[in-house]
């Protein structure tokens, strides 16, 4: 369920075998790797590809894809990740839905880990329990991908990156939709900030239409040495911004003694 990304990339998504890599691939991987990347909700990692390429030429981040057929809870999916780091030092760039993995995966200390980075993330459901139990009943992964778009990228909404959008969606079981969205909608793990020993920086889009700014606010609540950064750009912050968001992170990770 690892992907080989980077200047690889598409060489790698041809070489997959049901989406398993080969297990030396996998271990050389883990062995060499700096940047861990952890997918919105779709968990496919096939929105990334923009991010990477604007990466350095010759980072070659890790991205851990999640069952698109297994409907897993935010705890499981915590251990499927902690199976899968690298062995050496690396950074965990949680996306959206991801930020309570990473979060609850840190507070765990595991070896290699060096910092944190939350991108349009949150520690608690980002919505009322109210809104959030009549958001549960829709099928938001049958919208108009349009819609869905005009929600995730705003004026950045692209042909290209609809396109990519769609087909991330389609991959993903509607039973995987309905369970991970419970799952947005009931999390908490703000009491498990305080066990992150590790630098976390929070990048907040300053037009998400998704995730509220006080997502940030609460974070920092409970961790005050976590790092802020706000940036121009919409919830799909990566997809949109790839250039901007390489060199933010690509700074963090030279802050903590990383060269992409």
């Amino acid at each position: 369920m690892l992907v080989r990304t980077g200047r690889d990339l598409r060489s790698a998504f041809r070489a997959r075998d049901h989406g398993r890599p080969h297990s030396r691939t996998l271990e050389r991987k883990r062995e060499m790797s700096s940047l861990v990347l952890l997918p919105g909700m779709d968990g496919t990692g096939s929105l990334f590809s923009d991010f990477i390429s604007a990466l350095p030429r010759d980072s070659e981040p890790l991205v851990v894809r999640y069952p698109s057929d297994r409907a897993l809870s935010y705890p499981e999916i915590e251990n499927f990740v902690s199976e899968r780091l690298p062995l050496q030092p690396h950074i965990l760039v949680a996306e959206s839905f991801s930020g309570p993995i990473a979060i609850a995966v840190a507070a765990t200390a595991p070896l290699g880990l060096r910092g944190v980075v939350l991108v349009c993330s949150f520690a608690k459901a980002p919505v009322s329990a109210l809104i959030g139990g009549l958001v549960a009943k829709l099928p938001l992964w049958r919208a108009p991908v349009r819609l869905s778009a005009a929600a995730l990228l705003g004026r950045h909404s692209t042909p290209s990156l609809r396109k990519r959008l769609s087909a991330a969606i389609s991959q993903v079981s509607a039973e995987v939709w309905r369970s991970r969205l419970r799952a947005v909608l009931s999390v908490d793990v703000t009491s498990r900030l305080k066990a992150v020993k590790v630098p976390l920086l929070y990048m907040q889009a300053q037009s998400d239409r998704v995730v509220p700014g006080s997502a940030w606010r609460q974070i920092k609540r409970f961790l005050p040495t976590a790092q802020f950064e706000a940036m121009s750009g919409p919830h799909f912050l990566l997809q949109a911004k790839p250039v901007e968001s390489a060199a933010r992170i690509t700074l963090f990770a030279k802050e903590l003694g990383f060269a992409l």
